[in-house]
């Protein structure tokens, strides 16, 4: 992977961008922090779920075993001049989870 600052992109964005249609993945650096990443069409359209995939095999993400049975209820509104934590204490009593 290629490394360029973004002084140097700016002035040589032609040239990386023959870099990336050969493959190849740039690297934009700011101040020596990264910022950004130029990658060929093919490797960004490969979706999510690759993306996932990649993260899950480096131990990054865990997936799901299954898809959550139930919703969450809407949040609870206040009444004016009700404190939060009153309204949390209440829904707490009623048990609304």
């Amino acid at each position: 992977m290629k490394k360029a600052t973004i002084s140097q992109t700016k002035n040589s964005l032609s040239a990386y961008l023959e870099l990336v249609k050969r493959g190849e993945t740039i690297l934009i650096l700011e101040r020596d922090r990264p910022i950004a990443r130029l990658v060929p069409v093919e490797a960004a359209q490969r979706g999510d779920d690759a993306r996932l995939a990649d993260l899950e095999r480096l131990g990054v993400v865990r997936r799901a075993a299954h898809r959550p049975s139930r919703r969450l209820p809407p949040p609870v509104a206040l009444r004016k001049g009700v404190s939060l934590l009153d309204g949390l204490l209440q829904d707490r009593e009623e048990a609304r989870y």
